[in-house]
């Protein structure tokens, strides 16, 4: 199996929030942290020197080359926030369902498996709820442990 880049670390993820600037992205990266957490029910793992991961998985692209990787996380950046949202884009239900969540999310972009938030009181936190939800169960009917 090829080696990603980016790994998973001894790194404690209550560590590395606790050293997030400034202060108002560390205390949201608290609250991410906490709804990742309920959603997922998972304990966090460092992913890399700053992605904190919930789950993981392994999968062969068509390329051939084999992946590990969590199945869902963030990294609570200075500028905005970037949610690795995996689900929407493996499973067409699902990723009818996020587009209908992120016309009631708030403020936000989007990269090809990422979510960008500047800062949470941008976006209604139950439908970001709903969204970390609908992505994780994707996930996870498409990548059984």
């Amino acid at each position: 199996m090829t080696d990603a880049k980016t790994q998973i670390t001894d790194v404690d993820p209550a560590d590395f929030i606790e050293a997030v600037e400034p202060e108002n992205k560390r205390e949201e990266a608290k609250l991410l942290d906490a709804l990742f957490r309920k959603v997922t029910g998972k304990e966090p793992q460092m992913w890399g020197p700053s992605i904190i991961g919930y789950g993981e998985y392994r999968t062969t692209y068509d390329s051939g080359r084999d992946v590990h990787w969590m199945r869902s996380g963030f990294s609570p950046r200075k500028a905005k926030h970037s949610l690795y949202l995996m689900g929407g884009y493996c499973d067409e239900v699902a990723g009818k369902r996020r587009d209908a969540l992120l016309e009631k999310l708030g403020k936000y972009k989007t990269g090809k498996s990422c979510l960008y938030i500047n800062k949470l009181a941008d976006v209604d936190m139950d439908v970001l709820e709903e969204l970390l939800r609908n992505d994780w169960e994707a996930m996870a009917r498409k990548y059984r442990d």
